[in-house]
């Protein structure tokens, strides 16, 4: 096995009597670890690569840079069809033969085990209603009633597809029309011949019936099974089985011939002017000017050029539409990776990108970490969206970050493309550090659409607000349905109501395990918490005082949906958020049926804002900008102007100008007036002079420590003794905390956070970072904190 083992090869590796790993092999060397006992290597997975050297870097570079563990960033680097899975399992003895040995719940458990194959130590201790199970294993074994083995199994497998064709003794015209004459008694058989003829003609019969039909293809004509069956069993049939892609598709690269504009070619000559001397480009293009064609023009380049391509989405939601687009002009030369797609369709895009089927792959962020041989461009689209950021679990990564590392590793290009950049990104091109190509028109001269602001307060004032909804809204509303037109009706909340009230009492239902309310959601009659998931029934009465006055207080996009329905009653109206979209298709068609025009309203959180774009939405209705404004985190006035933004620019497509309605108390408020005038480089300008006064990115670094535990004295203790370690070495103003986190309590843990705020040009990160994680390990292991469980977020966002 050393022999043909190679780096970035898998193995099968055993921990203890009963489990086995996945691991990767990293270095192939003859001296022993020093500290720890080596594990022997059960089984070699792989007689070529899986992982490329590139990759290996990769993950010890996140690793280090995220303050985690190497084996934590592979863990979610490779797609779990690639990551072995070990369970001790049971199976019925086939040679048993005493079955009056075993008492009744033996003789039950055996009864399953004839049906199931095999059953987990899990599921045997779940059937027997017991925790310790070993003795009746134990017994059985004893019987000879069972057999215990390891199943260790590689989760890929390949799609196989079920195909039939005629026996090669028929291929000629003679014969075949002797074969249909000689079934003419048995009608129902000769019509699965007939069958299969329409499909694969006589005079193609020489060259086609090698390639067979699929199965499911012969049995969709509606012929009858047993016929077929018989005719295989007669051997005028044979069936064969072929491994096949599961993203087959027809290539219709051929008949896409794009044609850029003149302001769209001429970004796309700046950006490949700018590669000459950047690394890295930021492509500024406002909403509807047409970056995704110009995106098109680069990537056929570089594939022209030989070179592989990434072309990075921050939403599941952006991939249906822009792959359908990408699609026809690049055919099954192109991978599609996120989560959405099932193990096996991803290790199909891995094994894909590792042999060169795949030369171009669109993805979220994990595809980041794909086994590129040759990559010459990473185009990261909407690189301000915080979902480029991995929260939980570690690592914390930020996709866009990374995919700048891994470039400047392997010596490729970076594209950031935005209407609305990060702070971070367009201070980094204003610095020089990145170049900046700008793009201010819209498509097809398209006009960016008219924004007005509506007044909250006067409209109270007026009382001419219907279920919180302006007046002028509704008129605007009205008027779009009248004209066959579409509507998107904007509010980041999903749910019915945030939560619920008495209005005798005061209770509000809270989560038992997190300090927050739990949201009602009126479709599936249930109270959920956002941050744990649990679920409860929705109470008749008032848990503390019996009364039935419980109403739902606030407003999220279940509610605004059936609100309008009631206003709207003949208009069609569909909800986009997280609840509706959680099914691999969902997004899919919600989408379709938005574009085909068989929707007047999409009612959506911040899933609509992200770059979608269809013909005949006219009209953008946001239905309460003040509370994304109005966020205690500093960077709630950049998220603010990006979401108001970018939701707006859904408006007014093509040869139509579009109108945006921004519901708010706050008319005066900064930034929504530099919304109205689409001005982001004043907006910029503003805000990059209060961060640089409190010292936030990007003028500094942010760690974010976060301290939990189940006990909130020993948490918040915790989390002090780690702040004045901290404040003692890196002094009082970079140190932040502890403080409670915004969400006080999560799955029973309390939270405290402490921030770090690093200057760029003073400190040296990485000798802070090694300071940090000694002090968590000094922490951690001393008895009393030993439960406190340290999470470290670097660059938080």
């Amino acid at each position: 096995m050393s022999q043909l083992a190679k780096v970035g090869s898998r193995v099968v590796v055993e921990f203890g009597k009963s489990r086995v790993l996945t691991a990767v092999i990293v270095k192939i060397h003859n001296t022993p670890p020093p500290k720890y006992q080596a594990k022997y290597v059960q089984e070699l997975l792989d007689i070529e690569p899986v992982v490329t050297a590139s990759q290996l870097w990769l993950f010890e570079w996140v690793a280090e840079y995220y303050m985690c563990h190497v084996g934590e960033v592979m863990n979610i680097a490779l797609p779990a069809g690639l990551k072995i899975s070990s369970q001790s399992r049971i199976q019925y003895n086939p040679d048993f033969a005493h079955p009056e040995l075993l008492s009744e719940q033996e003789t039950q458990l055996m009864e399953v085990l004839l049906k199931e194959e095999s059953l987990s130590y899990d599921e045997v201790g779940r059937f027997l209603d017991q925790k310790d199970i070993n003795k009746t294993i134990k017994e059985l074994v004893a019987k000879h009633a069972i057999i215990l083995f390891e199943e260790v199994k590689d989760k890929y497998r390949p799609k196989i597809v079920k195909k039939i064709r005629l026996k090669r003794v028929f291929e000629g015209t003679e014969e075949i029309l002797a074969l249909i004459e000689k079934l003419e008694k048995t009608t129902k058989q000769q019509e699965v011949l007939l069958e299969y003829l329409g499909h694969v003609p006589i005079n193609e019969l020489h060259y086609k019936n090698k390639e067979g039909l699929a199965k499911s293809t012969l049995k969709a004509g509606d012929i009858s099974e047993s016929s077929l069956k018989t005719l295989l069993d007669k051997g005028i049939f044979e069936e064969f089985e072929i491994v096949v892609s599961r993203f087959d598709g027809e290539d219709l690269g051929s008949q896409a011939q794009m044609q850029l504009s003149e302001p769209q070619q001429k970004a796309s000559d700046q950006i490949m002017d700018s590669f000459t001397q950047n690394e890295v480009v930021l492509f500024h293009g406002i909403t509807g000017s047409g970056k995704t064609e110009i995106y098109i023009d680069l990537i056929q380049k570089v594939l022209d050029s030989g070179s592989q391509v990434l072309f990075l989405l921050p939403e599941i939601a952006l991939t249906t539409q822009i792959v359908n687009r990408l699609r026809v002009v690049f055919g099954d030369a192109m991978g599609v990776y996120h989560s959405k797609f099932s193990d096996n369709e991803r290790v199909e895009v891995w094994k894909g990108v590792l042999d060169g089927k795949f030369q171009f792959v669109v993805g979220v962020r994990s595809a980041i970490f794909l086994p590129f041989t040759n990559l010459g461009l990473i185009i990261v689209d909407e690189e301000h969206e915080s979902s480029y950021k991995q929260f939980d679990p570690a690592p914390r990564y930020h996709a866009r970050d990374v995919a700048i590392m891994l470039a400047l590793k392997v010596r490729s290009k970076v594209l950031l493309g935005s209407a609305t950049p990060s702070i971070e990104s367009f201070y980094q091109a204003k610095n020089k550090k990145y170049g900046l190509v700008s793009l201010n028109v819209r498509y097809g001269d398209a006009q960016l659409p008219d924004i007005r602001l509506v007044d909250m307060k006067k409209e109270r004032k007026d009382k001419t607000l219907v279920k919180e909804f302006s007046s002028e809204l509704l008129a605007e509303m009205a008027q779009n349905l009248a004209n066959k037109q579409q509507t998107i009706i904007f509010l980041n909340r999903r749910g019915y109501a945030p939560y619920l009230n008495c209005q005798e009492c005061n209770w509000i239902g809270h989560c038992d395990q997190c300090a927050v309310s739990l949201t009602y959601h009126l479709a599936e009659k249930t109270l959920v918490c956002h941050y744990c998931g649990h679920k409860e029934s929705v109470p008749k009465t008032c848990p503390d005082c019996g009364s039935t006055k419980v109403k739902a207080m606030g407003v999220g996009t279940e509610k605004i949906e059936e609100d309008l329905y009631e206003i709207f009653p003949e208009a069609k109206i569909l909800r986009m958020d997280l609840d509706t979209t959680r099914s691999k298709n969902a997004y899919q068609n919600i989408i379709g049926e938005f574009e085909k025009g068989e929707v007047d309203v999409l009612v959506g959180t911040q899933m609509v804002s992200k770059g979608l774009d269809f013909d005949h939405v006219s009209l953008v209705g946001i239905y309460n900008a003040d509370k994304m404004i109005h966020f205690p985190d500093f960077r709630a006035a950049e998220r603010a102007f990006q979401l108001i933004t970018q939701v707006s620019g859904r408006a007014g497509r093509r040869d139509q100008k579009g109108r945006v309605l921004i519901q708010t108390g706050s008319p005066q408020n900064r930034i929504l007036q530099f919304v109205l005038q689409n001005d982001y480089v004043g907006f910029y300008e503003s805000e990059v002079i209060d961060r640089e006064g409190y010292n936030y990115p990007p003028f500094s670094r942010i760690i974010e420590i976060t301290v939990k535990d189940v006990d909130q004295t020993l948490a918040h203790q915790a989390a002090a003794r780690l702040a004045q370690a901290l404040e003692n070495q890196l002094g009082k103003t970079r140190v932040m905390g502890p403080e409670k986190a915004l969400v006080e309590r999560i799955r029973n843990k309390y939270l405290f956070e402490v921030w770090l705020k690093l200057e760029k040009d003073k400190m040296n990160i990485q000798a802070t970072k090694a300071f940090l994680q000694k002090e968590i390990v000094n922490l951690i292991t001393e008895k009393k904190f030993k439960s406190v469980q340290v999470v470290v977020n670097v660059d938080a966002v």
